[in-house]
């Protein structure tokens, strides 16, 4: 089990990235949340087994939204992990 803190950068705000980040989260049996930041970007933090945290990644950095342009994924810390129960939208 890893737990990333991570950072996506580019138009990933007004365009449902939280909601489908969450989806895709959820599928891969990954814990933790996701919230908009103030400057534009959104910040999550990411729990589960390695493979499953990198997978979700990738996806994340392919287009995880028709409607989102990511440009960057940030990873700012390995967290110890915390065992979130789910995988939620912070506001």
């Amino acid at each position: 089990m890893i737990s990333q803190h991570i950072v996506v950068h580019g138009k990933v705000q007004g365009v449902g990235f939280r909601a489908t980040a969450q989806l895709k989260a959820k599928s891969y049996g990954l814990n933790g949340w996701v919230k908009n930041t103030n400057d534009g970007n959104v910040e999550m933090v990411v729990e589960g087994p390695e493979e499953d945290v990198e997978a979700f990644k990738s996806v994340i950095m392919e287009g995880l939204n028709p409607f989102a342009k990511v440009s960057k994924l940030e990873v700012i810390d390995q967290l110890e992990v915390s065992r979130f129960d789910d995988f939620q939208i912070k506001y």
